[in-house]
C-alpha cells in the first residue's frame, strides 16, 4: 500500500542521503556559476574555459575551482553584501525622510540666516520633536 513499506529502513535512510547530497551538489554548482559570472577580474573567454570544465569534468572542476578561488569568493560575497546593504540604506534614508534632529538642524539655519523668527523656530522645533 504504501511505497516505502516494502523498503528496508536504511535503504530509506540511504535514499534520503543520497538525494540531501544531490540538492547540495545542485547549490554547489549554482554557486560556482554565479562567481564565475559574477567576477570582473577574468575576461570571457577564461569564463568560458572554467564553464566547459566544470561542465565536462563535475567534480574536479568543482573542486578545483573552490580550491583556486576560496578566498575570491568569500571576498566577492562581502563585496556584495556591503553593496546591497548600502543601497538598502540609502533607500530607507530617501524614504524615511529627515530625522528630527536634522528638522531642528535646518530650522535653527533658517533662524541663523534671518528667514524666520524666534517664535516660528520654537513652533518647528515644537514640531520636529513632538
Amino acid at each position: 500500500m504504501f511505497p516505502l513499506s516494502s523498503y528496508p529502513f536504511l535503504d530509506a535512510l540511504w535514499l534520503m542521503i543520497v538525494f540531501f547530497a544531490f540538492i547540495i551538489w545542485i547549490w554547489i554548482l549554482i554557486t560556482v556559476f554565479a562567481d564565475i559570472f559574477r567576477r570582473r577580474d577574468m575576461g570571457g573567454l577564461t569564463k568560458a574555459i572554467w564553464i566547459i570544465f566544470v561542465v565536462l569534468f563535475w567534480w574536479l572542476g568543482v573542486l578545483l575551482y573552490l580550491i583556486i578561488n576560496h578566498n575570491g569568493m568569500a571576498d566577492r560575497n562581502v563585496e556584495q553584501m556591503k553593496a546591497v546593504k548600502a543601497q538598502q540604506d540609502d533607500y530607507i534614508k530617501s524614504v524615511a525622510g529627515p530625522s528630527p534632529a536634522d528638522e531642528v538642524a535646518q530650522a535653527k539655519s533658517l533662524l541663523d540666516s534671518g528667514a524666520i523668527t524666534q517664535a516660528e523656530f520654537e513652533t518647528m522645533k515644537a514640531k520636529a520633536l513632538g
